[in-house]
């Protein structure tokens, strides 16, 4: 018996060290921690329970292979993660390492808690050929599978590449470490080769350019330790499984901002910072802000109002006036989408002048891209609610969780503006030969200008036809918000039989 408990201790050790000393101390050397290290950093202390330790592809091949895969726990709360081992053969993807872990993808949707994958790989084993292609096919759609059913987080700590980077886009949210995480189809050597174009990894596929350019990610942190505390503190957001909810936290009142109603400039032409309402409607320190760099046009992110768990879309008037364009509508499509699926009510606080005109929209498909905003909330059937805090002109009040999209409750400040399009625009086409014949063209265009405003744009008559169902006082909101998700707390909402919609892709 001394003997088996001895060589145990030795596989053990074996699996502990993957690829051996040296390389962990290249990889230190980088200022990256170990695949065990991370894994280590995320969990509760003591609660990873490995699974598959002495997997490997042949009797003199490194036990484990190149990926770490386990249970645990996050914050008392049951998780499974996998983390890819860079010390062996690059982290590259085997058909063990698929094997584990399709596994504990397997486990995480059967047990109904979230996946977690610490991504470090150069990507597929060349020495195995389609084996290891196959085994990246396999995760794929075990990724595809357990969409909208637990929440899966990819964290890139290193080389994400070629048709690795797959997995970590179906998941539903990616954090990236910078100057460390990459993610790209291809290296800068075959670009050269196809393109002519002289390139770098971090061009190609940084952190940043993900962050700011593609959309690809959306949390980006300075060190791995941030990274880790922040995967965690997004967990408090989301509940096990799309069966589940989060729980309410007590908070304490803040007390009323008396200065809400002073945010918006006289002018509304003028741009303001829509995170001051924010900050004041939310408890005091819980907004997740997601996608901070990209798309600064609209705001979408995690808080809690009264204790209650919300995804928030806002615009924000600071950036395009806060208009809807391309990626605009992509980012809160997929964020209201992810919401929907885990029973994540939406607040929405709409100050939108339109769509982003222009030849560059109309060319990359602002028609079809930007449906898919309005796909996305009129199919949503959690709890829906939603502010005018000053502008809602044309297809835009439309999209932006308008009642005629089954918005539960909409209200709306007294400063609110709903028209087909800004009253600048609608009194020259209106009033065109008026202003044509007219001796003082400028004073009737301020005249004609007022009266448009005060009988056409006036938020009074949205609530004499029903389309909100109050008008509201500014420092009236958070309280108006909490009522009314204590009144759709146990909304249900049957939908027609189908196997599922086709969103405008």
């Amino acid at each position: 018996m001394k003997n088996k408990i001895e060589k145990l201790k030795q596989l053990r050790d074996k699996a502990a060290l993957g690829g051996g000393e040296a390389r962990i101390k290249a990889q230190h050397d980088k200022g990256k921690n170990t695949a065990r290290e991370r894994i280590d950093l995320l969990l509760d202390e003591n609660s990873f329970v490995e699974i598959d330790r002495f997997t490997a592809n042949s009797e003199n091949a490194i036990p484990g292979d190149s990926v770490i895969v386990g249970t645990g726990t996050i914050n008392g709360n049951n998780i499974c993660v996998y983390s890819q081992n860079f010390t062996v053969m690059g982290g590259s993807l085997s058909k063990v390492a698929a094997n584990k872990i399709c596994k504990i993808m397997d486990i995480a949707i059967s047990t109904g808690c979230p996946m977690i994958g610490i991504i470090d790989s150069g990507g597929a084993r060349i020495q195995e050929g389609v084996h290891s292609l196959v085994g990246y096919g396999s995760i794929f759609t075990k990724n595809v599978r357990s969409s909208g059913v637990i929440p899966q987080i990819s964290v890139i700590v290193g080389p994400s590449a070629g048709g690795a980077t797959y997995s970590p886009a179906i998941t539903d949210f990616i954090f990236m470490v910078k100057d460390m995480g990459q993610m790209y189809i291809t290296g800068p050597d075959v670009v050269k080769q196809v393109t002519g174009e002289d390139t770098t990894h971090e061009e190609l596929g940084g952190s940043e350019s993900h962050m700011t350019k593609s959309g690809v990610c959306h949390f980006i942190y300075n060190s791995e330790i941030d990274c880790f505390n922040n995967v965690k503190k997004l967990l408090d957001y989301l509940p096990q499984n799309n069966q589940e909810s989060v729980q309410d936290i007590k908070v304490s009142e803040p007390e009323l901002n008396e200065n809400l109603s002073d945010i918006l400039p006289k002018n509304s032409n003028l741009p303001y910072d829509m995170n001051l309402i924010i900050n004041n409607i939310i408890d005091k320190n819980l907004f997740m802000e997601v996608q901070k760099d990209y798309a600064k046009n609209i705001i979408i992110g995690f808080a809690k109002i009264g204790g209650k768990n919300i995804g928030l879309i806002a615009q924000q008037p600071n950036h395009l006036a806060g208009v809807i364009d391309i990626k605009a509508s992509e980012k809160a499509a997929r964020f209201i989408r992810f919401c929907d699926a885990f029973n994540i009510p939406l607040i929405s606080l709409v100050d939108v002048p339109g769509f982003l005109p222009g030849l560059d929209q109309e060319h990359n498909g602002i028609i079809r891209r930007g449906a898919k905003l309005l796909y996305a909330y009129a199919e949503a059937t959690v709890p829906k609610i939603s502010i005018i805090i000053r502008k809602a002109y044309g297809g835009a009040y439309i999209v932006m969780s308008s009642k005629s999209l089954l918005s539960d409750l909409n209200y709306a400040w007294p400063s609110a503006e709903v028209a087909v399009m800004g009253p600048e625009a609608a009194i020259k086409i209106l009033y065109r030969k008026e202003l044509k014949s007219s001796k003082n063209p400028k004073k009737l265009e301020n005249e004609l200008l007022e009266k448009y405003k005060q009988e056409v744009m006036t938020p009074y008559t949205l609530a004499e036809n029903g389309y909100i169902e109050d008008l509201i006082l500014p420092d009236e909101t958070r309280q108006t918000i909490i009522n009314s998700l204590k009144i759709l707390e146990n909304k249900r909402e049957i939908l027609p039989p189908k196997k599922h919609g086709n969103i405008p892709l």
